[in-house]
Protein backbone atom coordinates (compact mmCIF):
# COMPACT_ATOMS: atom_id res chain seq x y z
CA UNK A 1 0.00 0.00 0.00
CA UNK A 2 1.78 3.34 -0.93
CA UNK A 3 0.23 5.47 1.67
CA UNK A 4 1.20 3.43 4.43
CA UNK A 5 4.72 3.19 6.15
CA UNK A 6 6.07 0.01 8.55
CA UNK A 7 7.89 0.17 11.76
CA UNK A 8 9.50 -2.77 13.01
CA UNK A 9 12.21 -1.23 15.41
CA UNK A 10 12.28 0.40 18.68
CA UNK A 11 14.97 3.57 17.89
CA UNK A 12 18.59 3.68 18.48
CA UNK A 13 19.82 6.11 21.53
CA UNK A 14 20.45 9.70 19.58
CA UNK A 15 21.47 13.26 20.49
CA UNK A 16 20.95 15.58 17.89
CA UNK A 17 19.74 19.10 17.09
CA UNK A 18 16.62 19.40 15.08
CA UNK A 19 14.42 22.61 13.49
CA UNK A 20 10.88 21.88 13.23
CA UNK A 21 8.36 23.41 11.02
CA UNK A 22 7.22 26.85 11.54
CA UNK A 23 4.15 27.27 13.86
CA UNK A 24 0.85 26.77 11.77
CA UNK A 25 -1.53 28.82 13.95
CA UNK A 26 1.22 31.95 13.24
CA UNK A 27 1.30 31.45 9.80
CA UNK A 28 -2.53 30.94 9.38
CA UNK A 29 -2.95 34.24 11.40
CA UNK A 30 -0.15 36.26 9.91
CA UNK A 31 -1.89 35.48 6.38
CA UNK A 32 -5.23 36.89 7.29
CA UNK A 33 -4.32 39.56 9.14
CA UNK A 34 -2.09 40.79 6.29
CA UNK A 35 -5.13 40.70 3.75
CA UNK A 36 -6.70 42.89 5.95
CA UNK A 37 -3.63 45.27 6.14
CA UNK A 38 -2.84 48.17 3.57
CA UNK A 39 0.05 47.88 1.82
CA UNK A 40 2.34 44.99 1.64
CA UNK A 41 3.20 42.41 4.44
CA UNK A 42 6.17 40.18 4.05
CA UNK A 43 5.70 36.65 6.05
CA UNK A 44 8.95 35.00 6.27
CA UNK A 45 9.52 31.26 7.30
CA UNK A 46 5.70 30.59 6.56
CA UNK A 47 4.86 26.58 7.13
CA UNK A 48 3.98 25.52 3.90
CA UNK A 49 1.50 22.84 4.88
CA UNK A 50 -1.60 21.97 2.82
CA UNK A 51 -3.41 23.99 5.52
CA UNK A 52 -1.32 26.82 5.06
CA UNK A 53 -0.92 26.92 1.45
CA UNK A 54 -4.95 26.69 1.52
CA UNK A 55 -5.10 29.84 3.57
CA UNK A 56 -2.84 31.52 0.50
CA UNK A 57 -5.24 29.84 -1.97
CA UNK A 58 -8.22 31.93 -0.06
CA UNK A 59 -6.80 35.38 0.02
CA UNK A 60 -6.26 34.95 -3.78
CA UNK A 61 -9.51 33.78 -4.17
CA UNK A 62 -11.03 37.06 -2.48
CA UNK A 63 -8.81 38.96 -4.53
CA UNK A 64 -5.52 39.94 -2.57
CA UNK A 65 -2.04 39.36 -4.28
CA UNK A 66 0.17 37.02 -3.00
CA UNK A 67 3.86 36.26 -4.37
CA UNK A 68 6.40 33.85 -2.97
CA UNK A 69 10.11 34.95 -3.06
CA UNK A 70 12.87 33.31 -1.84
CA UNK A 71 11.33 32.46 1.57
CA UNK A 72 9.30 35.30 1.94
CA UNK A 73 5.95 35.62 1.16
CA UNK A 74 4.65 39.27 0.08
CA UNK A 75 0.91 40.06 0.67
CA UNK A 76 -0.77 43.06 -1.02
CA UNK A 77 -3.79 43.63 1.11
CA UNK A 78 -5.84 46.74 0.45
CA UNK A 79 -7.17 47.21 4.28
CA UNK A 80 -10.48 46.33 6.06
CA UNK A 81 -13.05 44.14 4.15
CA UNK A 82 -10.44 45.42 0.89
CA UNK A 83 -11.46 41.77 -0.60
CA UNK A 84 -12.35 42.11 -3.92
CA UNK A 85 -15.02 39.14 -4.58
CA UNK A 86 -16.42 37.74 -7.40
CA UNK A 87 -19.90 36.04 -8.05
CA UNK A 88 -19.85 32.67 -6.63
CA UNK A 89 -16.85 32.07 -4.95
CA UNK A 90 -15.93 28.86 -3.46
CA UNK A 91 -13.44 28.54 -0.74
CA UNK A 92 -11.74 25.24 0.00
CA UNK A 93 -10.12 25.27 3.61
CA UNK A 94 -8.86 21.61 3.43
CA UNK A 95 -8.50 20.00 6.69
CA UNK A 96 -7.76 23.25 8.60
CA UNK A 97 -10.19 24.26 11.03
CA UNK A 98 -8.68 27.12 11.50
CA UNK A 99 -8.41 28.66 8.36
CA UNK A 100 -12.51 27.73 8.23
CA UNK A 101 -13.57 29.44 11.20
CA UNK A 102 -11.14 32.53 10.71
CA UNK A 103 -11.72 33.47 7.12
CA UNK A 104 -15.77 33.30 8.40
CA UNK A 105 -14.97 36.67 10.87
CA UNK A 106 -13.17 37.83 7.51
CA UNK A 107 -15.98 37.95 5.33
CA UNK A 108 -19.01 39.54 7.79
CA UNK A 109 -18.92 42.80 5.38
CA UNK A 110 -18.50 40.47 2.18
CA UNK A 111 -20.60 42.21 -0.53
CA UNK A 112 -21.09 38.59 -2.41
CA UNK A 113 -22.05 35.61 -1.24
CA UNK A 114 -18.98 33.04 -0.45
CA UNK A 115 -19.01 29.06 0.23
CA UNK A 116 -16.67 27.93 2.35
CA UNK A 117 -16.00 23.85 2.21
CA UNK A 118 -13.63 21.10 3.20
CA UNK A 119 -12.34 18.07 3.28
CA UNK A 120 -14.48 15.03 4.70
CA UNK A 121 -12.76 15.35 8.31
CA UNK A 122 -13.38 18.80 8.49
CA UNK A 123 -17.37 18.40 6.95
CA UNK A 124 -18.12 16.66 9.98
CA UNK A 125 -17.22 19.33 12.53
CA UNK A 126 -19.27 21.29 14.66
CA UNK A 127 -19.43 25.03 12.70
CA UNK A 128 -22.33 26.72 15.29
CA UNK A 129 -20.14 27.42 17.55
CA UNK A 130 -18.91 30.29 15.31
CA UNK A 131 -21.58 30.99 12.99
CA UNK A 132 -23.99 31.59 15.84
CA UNK A 133 -22.22 34.60 17.43
CA UNK A 134 -21.11 35.58 13.82
CA UNK A 135 -25.32 36.14 13.07
CA UNK A 136 -25.41 38.52 15.97
CA UNK A 137 -23.24 40.77 14.25
CA UNK A 138 -25.66 41.26 11.39
CA UNK A 139 -24.33 38.84 8.61
CA UNK A 140 -26.19 36.23 6.97
CA UNK A 141 -25.21 32.64 7.27
CA UNK A 142 -26.79 29.76 6.03
CA UNK A 143 -25.60 26.12 7.08
CA UNK A 144 -27.13 22.61 7.23
CA UNK A 145 -26.61 20.43 10.32
CA UNK A 146 -24.65 23.44 11.69
CA UNK A 147 -21.46 21.63 9.49
CA UNK A 148 -19.71 22.90 6.58
CA UNK A 149 -20.76 23.78 3.79
CA UNK A 150 -21.32 26.77 5.34
CA UNK A 151 -22.59 30.28 2.83
CA UNK A 152 -21.71 33.45 3.96
CA UNK A 153 -23.18 37.21 2.67
CA UNK A 154 -21.92 40.21 4.76
CA UNK A 155 -24.07 43.06 5.93
CA UNK A 156 -23.38 46.61 5.60
CA UNK A 157 -24.95 47.53 8.78
CA UNK A 158 -23.25 45.40 11.45
CA UNK A 159 -23.20 45.96 15.05
CA UNK A 160 -21.10 45.02 17.74
CA UNK A 161 -22.08 42.03 19.98
CA UNK A 162 -21.22 40.71 23.76
CA UNK A 163 -20.11 37.07 23.85
CA UNK A 164 -19.38 34.70 26.13
CA UNK A 165 -17.23 31.85 24.69
CA UNK A 166 -17.15 28.87 27.44
CA UNK A 167 -15.56 26.09 25.59
CA UNK A 168 -11.57 27.27 25.61
CA UNK A 169 -11.51 27.95 21.78
CA UNK A 170 -9.14 30.05 20.14
CA UNK A 171 -10.64 29.56 16.81
CA UNK A 172 -14.10 30.65 17.92
CA UNK A 173 -12.56 33.58 20.00
CA UNK A 174 -10.31 34.38 17.37
CA UNK A 175 -13.35 34.57 14.52
CA UNK A 176 -15.16 37.13 16.58
CA UNK A 177 -12.50 39.40 16.68
CA UNK A 178 -11.57 39.21 13.07
CA UNK A 179 -15.64 40.35 12.61
CA UNK A 180 -15.17 43.10 15.46
CA UNK A 181 -12.34 44.81 13.15
CA UNK A 182 -15.07 45.06 10.21
CA UNK A 183 -17.73 46.55 13.38
CA UNK A 184 -18.55 49.87 14.27
CA UNK A 185 -18.57 49.93 17.65
CA UNK A 186 -16.97 47.97 20.74
CA UNK A 187 -17.62 44.48 20.82
CA UNK A 188 -17.19 42.77 24.43
CA UNK A 189 -15.77 39.13 24.59
CA UNK A 190 -15.63 37.05 27.62
CA UNK A 191 -14.01 33.95 26.80
CA UNK A 192 -12.68 31.16 28.65
CA UNK A 193 -8.77 31.47 28.57
CA UNK A 194 -7.17 29.15 25.61
CA UNK A 195 -4.37 30.56 22.79
CA UNK A 196 -3.81 34.10 22.47
CA UNK A 197 -1.75 34.60 19.29
CA UNK A 198 -4.71 36.38 17.88
CA UNK A 199 -4.75 39.04 20.90
CA UNK A 200 -0.83 39.37 20.91
CA UNK A 201 -1.02 40.10 16.67
CA UNK A 202 -3.63 42.64 17.57
CA UNK A 203 -1.23 44.62 20.02
CA UNK A 204 1.40 44.55 17.77
CA UNK A 205 -0.56 45.29 14.95
CA UNK A 206 -1.51 48.39 17.20
CA UNK A 207 -5.22 47.54 17.15
CA UNK A 208 -7.55 48.76 19.66
CA UNK A 209 -8.17 46.01 21.87
CA UNK A 210 -7.87 45.89 26.00
CA UNK A 211 -7.95 42.70 27.59
CA UNK A 212 -8.06 41.96 31.80
CA UNK A 213 -8.22 38.65 33.10
CA UNK A 214 -9.62 37.05 35.66
CA UNK A 215 -9.65 33.70 36.78
CA UNK A 216 -9.79 31.37 33.77
CA UNK A 217 -11.59 34.01 31.73
CA UNK A 218 -10.04 36.72 29.93
CA UNK A 219 -12.33 39.78 28.85
CA UNK A 220 -11.31 41.24 25.87
CA UNK A 221 -12.42 44.19 24.21
CA UNK A 222 -12.24 44.88 20.49
CA UNK A 223 -13.18 48.32 19.14
CA UNK A 224 -13.54 48.25 14.81
CA UNK A 225 -12.93 50.26 11.69
CA UNK A 226 -9.60 51.10 12.61
CA UNK A 227 -7.40 50.45 9.79
CA UNK A 228 -3.60 49.38 10.28
CA UNK A 229 -0.14 49.42 8.03
CA UNK A 230 1.41 46.34 6.46
CA UNK A 231 3.91 44.47 8.61
CA UNK A 232 7.13 42.10 8.55
CA UNK A 233 6.53 38.60 10.46
CA UNK A 234 9.32 35.96 10.71
CA UNK A 235 7.27 32.64 12.21
CA UNK A 236 8.95 30.98 14.82
CA UNK A 237 9.01 26.89 15.07
CA UNK A 238 5.67 25.05 16.45
CA UNK A 239 5.39 23.21 19.86
CA UNK A 240 2.76 21.31 18.75
CA UNK A 241 4.99 19.72 16.35
CA UNK A 242 7.94 19.37 18.70
CA UNK A 243 5.52 17.59 20.67
CA UNK A 244 6.10 14.45 18.88
CA UNK A 245 10.44 14.97 19.44
CA UNK A 246 10.26 16.01 23.27
CA UNK A 247 7.93 12.52 23.72
CA UNK A 248 10.22 10.21 21.24
CA UNK A 249 13.13 12.04 23.20
CA UNK A 250 11.81 11.17 26.68
CA UNK A 251 10.60 7.55 25.60
CA UNK A 252 14.03 6.94 24.12
CA UNK A 253 17.18 5.37 26.21
CA UNK A 254 20.22 7.33 26.87
CA UNK A 255 18.80 9.76 24.20
CA UNK A 256 19.09 14.22 23.80
CA UNK A 257 17.62 16.47 21.73
CA UNK A 258 18.18 20.25 21.24
CA UNK A 259 14.64 21.28 19.27
CA UNK A 260 15.78 25.33 17.97
CA UNK A 261 13.34 28.42 17.94
CA UNK A 262 10.33 27.56 19.19
CA UNK A 263 7.27 29.48 20.05
CA UNK A 264 6.52 28.97 23.74
CA UNK A 265 3.65 30.83 24.34
CA UNK A 266 2.04 30.32 27.80
CA UNK A 267 -0.93 29.37 26.35
CA UNK A 268 0.49 26.11 24.09
CA UNK A 269 3.23 24.78 26.72
CA UNK A 270 0.61 22.77 28.39
CA UNK A 271 2.46 19.80 27.06
CA UNK A 272 5.67 20.71 29.04
CA UNK A 273 4.16 21.71 32.37
CA UNK A 274 2.22 18.37 31.96
CA UNK A 275 5.26 16.56 31.61
CA UNK A 276 7.55 18.44 33.94
CA UNK A 277 4.93 17.31 36.62
CA UNK A 278 5.29 13.73 35.13
CA UNK A 279 9.19 13.86 36.17
CA UNK A 280 10.44 14.23 32.55
CA UNK A 281 13.68 16.01 32.20
CA UNK A 282 12.58 19.30 29.38
CA UNK A 283 14.61 22.88 30.03
CA UNK A 284 13.94 25.50 28.15
CA UNK A 285 17.09 27.78 26.62
CA UNK A 286 17.76 31.13 24.68
CA UNK A 287 14.61 33.14 25.83
CA UNK A 288 13.39 35.49 23.50
CA UNK A 289 10.57 38.02 22.61
CA UNK A 290 9.65 38.69 19.30
CA UNK A 291 6.56 40.72 18.33
CA UNK A 292 5.14 39.65 21.57
CA UNK A 293 5.46 36.04 21.08
CA UNK A 294 8.09 34.01 23.44
CA UNK A 295 10.47 31.79 21.93
CA UNK A 296 12.89 29.21 23.08
CA UNK A 297 15.06 26.45 22.17
CA UNK A 298 13.88 23.16 24.11
CA UNK A 299 16.11 20.79 25.26
CA UNK A 300 14.88 17.52 26.14
CA UNK A 301 16.50 14.41 27.45
CA UNK A 302 15.89 10.74 28.53
CA UNK A 303 13.21 10.08 31.65
CA UNK A 304 13.74 6.70 33.37
CA UNK A 305 11.68 7.66 36.62
CA UNK A 306 8.34 8.95 34.94
CA UNK A 307 5.29 9.19 37.26
CA UNK A 308 1.62 9.12 36.56
CA UNK A 309 -0.33 12.95 36.95
CA UNK A 310 -3.72 13.60 38.20
CA UNK A 311 -3.59 16.62 35.44
CA UNK A 312 -5.10 20.09 36.22
CA UNK A 313 -8.05 20.31 33.83
CA UNK A 314 -6.81 24.01 33.82
CA UNK A 315 -3.80 22.79 31.42
CA UNK A 316 -6.32 21.05 28.59
CA UNK A 317 -6.27 24.14 26.52
CA UNK A 318 -2.25 24.85 26.77
CA UNK A 319 -2.26 20.96 25.56
CA UNK A 320 -5.16 20.45 23.86
CA UNK A 321 -3.48 19.01 20.33
CA UNK A 322 -0.95 17.39 22.71
CA UNK A 323 -2.44 14.69 24.84
CA UNK A 324 -2.40 12.35 22.29
CA UNK A 325 0.88 11.87 22.72
CA UNK A 326 1.02 13.06 26.66
CA UNK A 327 -0.61 9.79 26.37
CA UNK A 328 2.13 7.90 25.63
CA UNK A 329 3.88 9.40 28.39
CA UNK A 330 1.32 8.05 30.87
CA UNK A 331 1.29 4.68 29.54
CA UNK A 332 5.47 4.06 30.65
CA UNK A 333 4.61 6.02 33.41
CA UNK A 334 4.91 4.47 36.96
CA UNK A 335 1.24 4.74 38.40
CA UNK A 336 -2.58 6.03 37.50
CA UNK A 337 -3.10 9.11 35.06
CA UNK A 338 -5.98 10.85 35.45
CA UNK A 339 -6.93 13.46 32.88
CA UNK A 340 -10.31 14.71 33.03
CA UNK A 341 -12.97 16.87 30.80
CA UNK A 342 -11.37 16.32 27.54
CA UNK A 343 -14.65 16.55 24.82
CA UNK A 344 -13.15 19.06 23.03
CA UNK A 345 -10.45 16.22 21.91
CA UNK A 346 -13.39 15.05 20.04
CA UNK A 347 -14.03 17.98 18.17
CA UNK A 348 -11.23 17.72 16.59
CA UNK A 349 -9.64 16.64 13.22
CA UNK A 350 -10.82 12.69 14.48
CA UNK A 351 -12.66 12.19 17.59
CA UNK A 352 -9.49 12.04 18.92
CA UNK A 353 -10.23 10.82 22.60
CA UNK A 354 -11.34 7.96 21.21
CA UNK A 355 -9.08 6.99 18.90
CA UNK A 356 -6.38 7.32 21.69
CA UNK A 357 -8.12 4.50 24.19
CA UNK A 358 -8.59 2.00 21.64
CA UNK A 359 -4.86 2.80 20.64
CA UNK A 360 -3.76 2.79 24.13
CA UNK A 361 -5.70 -0.73 24.96
CA UNK A 362 -4.15 -2.19 21.67
CA UNK A 363 -0.79 -1.77 22.97
CA UNK A 364 -1.58 -3.32 25.98
CA UNK A 365 -2.25 -0.22 28.72
CA UNK A 366 -5.13 -0.26 30.90
CA UNK A 367 -7.33 2.07 30.48
CA UNK A 368 -10.76 3.29 32.21
CA UNK A 369 -12.98 5.88 30.35
CA UNK A 370 -16.08 7.32 31.95
CA UNK A 371 -17.59 10.39 29.65
CA UNK A 372 -14.96 12.70 28.41
CA UNK A 373 -12.13 11.67 31.42
CA UNK A 374 -9.90 8.73 31.32
CA UNK A 375 -7.20 6.84 33.99
CA UNK A 376 -4.43 5.46 31.87
CA UNK A 377 -2.31 2.67 34.19
CA UNK A 378 0.88 3.00 32.97
CA UNK A 379 3.60 0.00 32.57
CA UNK A 380 7.37 1.48 32.96
CA UNK A 381 8.26 -1.78 31.58
CA UNK A 382 6.04 -1.89 28.42
CA UNK A 383 7.49 -3.42 25.57
CA UNK A 384 5.18 -4.28 22.34
CA UNK A 385 5.75 -8.06 20.61
CA UNK A 386 2.96 -8.31 18.18
CA UNK A 387 1.72 -6.69 15.29
CA UNK A 388 -0.14 -3.51 15.10
CA UNK A 389 -2.54 -1.97 12.51
CA UNK A 390 -3.51 1.44 12.55
CA UNK A 391 -6.37 2.85 10.41
CA UNK A 392 -9.71 4.34 9.81
CA UNK A 393 -8.67 7.68 11.75
CA UNK A 394 -10.03 10.17 9.07
CA UNK A 395 -6.77 10.97 8.19
CA UNK A 396 -6.01 13.23 11.08
CA UNK A 397 -2.29 13.70 11.18
CA UNK A 398 -1.87 13.75 14.64
CA UNK A 399 -2.75 10.47 14.99
CA UNK A 400 -0.75 8.80 12.56
CA UNK A 401 2.13 10.84 13.92
CA UNK A 402 1.66 9.66 17.75
CA UNK A 403 1.41 5.72 15.75
CA UNK A 404 5.13 6.66 14.69
CA UNK A 405 6.04 7.57 18.46
CA UNK A 406 4.33 4.93 19.86
CA UNK A 407 5.62 2.46 17.08
CA UNK A 408 9.40 3.40 17.72
CA UNK A 409 9.20 4.07 21.52
CA UNK A 410 7.56 0.88 22.31
CA UNK A 411 8.70 -2.07 19.61
CA UNK A 412 6.25 -4.23 18.14
CA UNK A 413 5.68 -4.32 14.35
CA UNK A 414 3.58 -1.36 13.23
CA UNK A 415 1.82 -0.59 9.81
CA UNK A 416 0.58 3.00 9.75
CA UNK A 417 -1.84 4.52 7.02
CA UNK A 418 -2.42 7.40 5.50
CA UNK A 419 1.27 8.84 6.13
CA UNK A 420 -0.27 11.59 3.27
CA UNK A 421 -2.46 13.43 6.45
CA UNK A 422 1.10 15.26 7.40
CA UNK A 423 1.23 17.15 4.94
CA UNK A 424 -1.50 19.23 6.52
CA UNK A 425 0.68 20.06 9.09
CA UNK A 426 3.85 18.33 9.33
CA UNK A 427 5.78 17.33 5.69
CA UNK A 428 8.88 16.59 6.66
CA UNK A 429 8.05 14.63 9.70
CA UNK A 430 9.29 11.31 8.63
CA UNK A 431 12.67 12.81 7.40
CA UNK A 432 13.05 14.39 10.61
CA UNK A 433 12.33 10.64 12.18
CA UNK A 434 14.85 9.28 9.59
CA UNK A 435 17.43 12.29 10.74
CA UNK A 436 17.26 10.78 14.31
CA UNK A 437 17.91 7.25 13.18
CA UNK A 438 14.56 5.44 12.72
CA UNK A 439 14.29 3.14 10.30
CA UNK A 440 10.91 3.64 8.66
CA UNK A 441 9.86 1.55 5.23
Amino acid sequence: MPNQIKIFNRINSFDKTIEVTSDKSLSIRAILLASQAIGVSTITNLLESEDVLNAIKSIKKLGIECKKIGNQYKILGYGLNGFNIKKNTTINAGNSGTLARLILGLLVKSEKTVKIVGDKSLSKRDFSRVTEPLKKFGTNIISKNNSLPVKILGSNFLRPINYFERKGSAQCKSAVMLAALNTPGTTIIKAKKSRNHTEILFKYLKLPINIKSKGNFDFIEVTGLKQFNAFNYIVPGDISSSAFFIVLTTLSKNSKIKIKNININKSRIGIIKILKKMNCKIILKNKKIYKGEETADIVVESSVNIKGISCPSSLNSAAIDEFLVIFLIAAKAKGISTFKNLGELNKKESPRLDIAVDVLKNIGIKVERKNDNIKVFGNPNLKIKRNIHIKNFLKDHRVFMMSCIAALSFGGNWKIDDKDSINTSFPIFLNLLKKLGAKIN
